[in-house]
């Protein structure tokens, strides 16, 4: 099916390209990210209200996962190589603005723009894994997806070099090392040596339309990736609200509940090698459900733990979700990435909104959290009607 018959470990240029695309991606979530990163010395610059500072955060997000359907679209259409480097180096332009005039209102309006870096997740999953038999897709989908250790680098990288040498400086690194690697890209990657015909954009979306597992994925990345997004956003303003932590512990919290999340993400991969995405998502359910509610008890112990154990699980998660993206759509896997990713990322869009609308109406962020749990029962429930109903696609 997929045309690999020199290596049941891929294409011998797959570790060169599965590189080039992780860095790719790192450095173009860093870009995402870099508005939330910056955003404690931005509220403080422009003498922002919390939710001028929420709206400020939320406009890349919302950009990133929408863009995230025609990114993938794209790919399938012209090719990872192409779209990829034209992505990264078009993250020279806002950056540059915001370097020249970061105002709020400049900041909203360029971040929106910042936002399309966010898409990049959909081009470089159709990239890496049609550089690797169906049996290794998983670990390798695993691999790049760590690449949002970039968001990371963003939240805590961003305000000590913006502390350092400015914020206007701050923006401008980031945009060069975005056209640096989109130049390097565009240079040294290649496009996978599986051929896919190209489609027609009628042909990219019918499969949106038609296969109802694109929507079941979709619900179990809204909970696994957008659930990663928007603690790994919110956790330093509910650790200061909740627990009254300083700004650094509350941040260093944070940085490892992110380490944590992408660390397993390969490790969510590996596994789905070996016992199957399906079943390694109904353990990640099942095991949401059991834990996420210990994050409404107002005591640091048991919150810890729910959040801890909900990192490990939202990055076993990502990396069983797209095991079954290239397993069941071999021929879409730019198309279906796009849309599976843009839920992922609109499930990091709404759920800070929820939490403060809780602690507005009930002065607790509890009942979001019970609402989580639930939603990991929800996901199990429609993961068996769906997949686990199916025979597994014979692997070539």
């Amino acid at each position: 099916m997929n045309g690999y018959h020199q290596s049941e470990n891929g294409h011998p240029t797959a570790p060169k390209s599965l590189f080039l695309a992780t860095a790719a991606f790192a450095i173009a979530f860093a870009n995402w990210g870099l508005i939330a990163g910056l955003a404690p010395l931005l509220k403080k610059e422009l003498g922002l209200s919390v939710a001028q500072s929420s709206l400020m955060i939320a406009i890349p997000v919302l950009l990133g996962a929408l863009g995230r359907i025609p990114a993938g679209i794209l790919t399938d259409r012209f090719g990872a190589r192409r779209v990829f480097s034209l992505l990264l180096g078009f993250g020279i332009l806002p950056t540059v603005a915001l370097a020249v005039n970061h105002s709020y209102t400049s900041l909203l309006f360029w971040g929106f723009f910042l936002g399309i870096l966010g898409s990049s997740f959909a081009i470089g999953v159709a990239f890496v894994s049609r550089w690797y038999p169906p049996q290794r897709q998983g670990i390798a989908c695993g691999i790049y997806g760590a690449g949002n250790i970039g968001q990371s680098i963003a939240v805590f990288g961003g305000p000590v070099l913006g502390s350092w040498i400015g914020i206007p400086a701050t923006f401008l690194i980031f945009g060069i090392a975005s056209l640096t690697w989109g130049i390097v890209f565009a240079i040294s990657a290649q496009n996978p040596p599986v051929k896919v015909r190209p489609k027609t954009f009628a042909e990219c979306l019918s499969v949106l339309q038609t296969e109802k597992l694109t929507w079941a994925l979709s619900l179990f990345y809204g909970l696994t990736f957008g659930g990663f997004v928007a603690l790994s956003i919110y956790l330093p303003t509910l650790l200061q609200e909740m627990f009254a932590l300083t700004p650094a512990d509350a941040g260093a919290r944070t940085a490892f509940f992110v380490i944590l999340a992408t660390l397993c993400r390969p490790v969510g991969g590996w596994l789905s090698d070996r016992i199957g995405g399906q079943i390694l998502l109904l353990y990640v359910f099942l095991g949401m459900f059991a834990i996420g509610w210990l994050m409404s008890f107002p005591f640091i112990v048991p919150f810890t733990v729910g959040a801890l154990g909900c990192s490990i699980l939202f990055g076993l998660g990502n990396g069983g979700v797209f095991k079954l993206v290239p397993q069941y759509f071999p021929q879409q896997v730019g198309t279906v990435t796009g849309l599976v990713g843009a839920a992922g990322g609109l499930g990091g869009f709404f759920p800070p909104l929820e939490l403060g609308m809780f602690r507005e109406l009930t002065q607790s962020y509890a009942p979001g959290f019970i609402l989580l749990s639930i939603f990991g029962l929800l996901c199990a429930w429609v993961l068996g009607r769906t997949f686990l109903r199916l025979p597994t696609p014979v692997q070539h």
